[in-house]
């Protein structure tokens, strides 16, 4: 890089003039900015100058004060960061204390938030730190994720971060769609096909355990280095570029631009001999925008009423007073992020009924379970906030996070 040199006097005057012009284009700007609102005024009714975008993020603050303030009476609220407010509260079940956590975040206070998941390593078979993994993101605020495989940390779930679809749905479990704007909430099903020129073939998941043998596997780089065992009478097709490059029945190395189809050779003989390959993957509902998905389950709170679905999203071992994480988020798109220690004398935990009246009576218009028992954890900036079994909380698939984008 060239360096200029100016002498002292020089660069002052230098910094003075255009310190000058900066100031006269400033308010050339403000001007027109005036007379142009005035018009638009006129016309429209509306005013969209400087000072009305500042009151009205100035009254967005002060509605989300008086809410924090009004919900959550009596109780200790600490400001996070601007929009980002967390509470701490005991609740009392047959008389018995549970030890409460809960985040609440407004984007409309501060749009300089970011909401998305976060995975342990650059692979899906790998667990981490929460501590780890929010320090590796420059997270403010974390949480634990959904459900995944203990021996591998597999995501067990639709998982989607930054618009990539790192794992599909099972048992199509309820999940929450991120975007700019705000949040959706549903039970999710997978349309994944691999489309050739002789024609499609269903895929039924994406970077999974397999569930049953004669179901059709994609596995992505995300996976890991190598695709998982073919099932019996099975085989294996590695498409790299768009083009079938091998045919096989062991695992095979997932190409960086490609992937792995795994399943019966009666279902991928039908493609075997095509010569163009295009993996075309949706969800349903089709969430247009959507930034990121994670799954859970079951319910808690749907359309503004308690409704736990356990039974439906075969849930059922997860019954009982456990310690508890949950998501959901409130009519004006604030998201709350709790967790409920759980498994000791000082604080029992809660049944999922408990967690989705408690969730509903945060104002929740839509909240689901997270992963629970030894996986809740809560972290804000470095520290974990609640009381898990594991001190620091046990090693973690993934987790969901509040970042700042700048």
């Amino acid at each position: 890089m060239d360096t200029l040199l100016l002498q002292k006097p020089q660069l002052e005057k230098t910094a003075t003039s255009a310190a000058g012009i900066g100031i006269a284009l400033c308010l050339l700007l403000v001007q027109n900015l005036g007379i142009f609102a005035k018009d638009i005024g006129g016309l429209t009714g509306i005013s969209p100058t400087i000072n009305s975008i500042l009151e009205k993020q100035k009254i967005q603050e002060e509605l989300f004060e008086q809410e924090i303030l009004e919900k959550y009476k009596n109780l200790n609220v600490v400001e996070v960061e601007k929009g980002v407010k967390h509470v701490r509260m005991i609740r009392y079940y047959n008389g018995k204390p549970v030890r409460i956590n809960i985040v609440e975040i407004s984007k409309g206070v501060n749009g300089d938030l970011a909401i998305e998941p976060a995975i342990a390593s650059d692979t899906l078979a790998a667990r981490s730190k929460i501590s780890k993994i929010a320090n590796r993101e420059s997270a403010i605020v974390a949480i634990n994720g959904g459900y995944f495989k203990p021996q591998t940390g597999v995501p067990l779930g639709t998982l989607m971060i930054n618009k990539k679809v790192y794992t599909g749905p099972i048992y199509d479990r309820v999940a929450m769609g991120i975007f700019d704007e705000g949040y959706a909430m549903a039970r999710v099903q997978l349309k994944a096909e691999v489309k050739t020129n002789l024609g499609g073939l269903k895929i039924d998941n994406i970077n999974q355990p397999r569930m049953l043998a004669t179901h059709t596997l994609v596995y992505t780089p995300e996976w890991g280095e190598v695709s998982p065992l073919s099932p019996k009478y099975g085989m294996q097709l590695v498409v790299e570029n768009g083009k079938l490059v091998k045919v096989s029945t062991s695992p095979n190395k997932i190409p960086a631009n490609g992937y792995v189809i795994v399943g019966s050779e009666k279902n991928l003989n039908t493609i075997i001999n095509a010569k163009n390959f295009d993996l075309d993957i949706k969800i349903n509902p089709e969430w247009k925008n959507v930034n990121h998905i994670i799954s859970g389950g079951p319910y808690l709170v749907k359309n503004g009423e308690v409704f736990v679905d356990m039974t439906e999203q075969k849930l059922g071992a997860i019954g009982g007073r456990n310690p508890r994480t949950a998501i959901g988020y409130t009519k004006d798109n604030n998201l709350i992020m709790l967790t409920a220690d759980g498994r000791e004398g000082a604080s029992i935990g809660l049944t999922l009924n408990e967690l989705a009246a408690l969730m509903k009576s945060l104002g929740c218009v839509n909240a689901m379970n997270l992963d629970g028992g030894g996986s809740t954890v809560m972290l804000i900036k470095g520290q974990v906030v609640n009381k898990p079994a594991v001190q620091g909380g046990i090693p973690l698939s993934h987790t969901l996070m509040v970042r700042k984008l700048s």
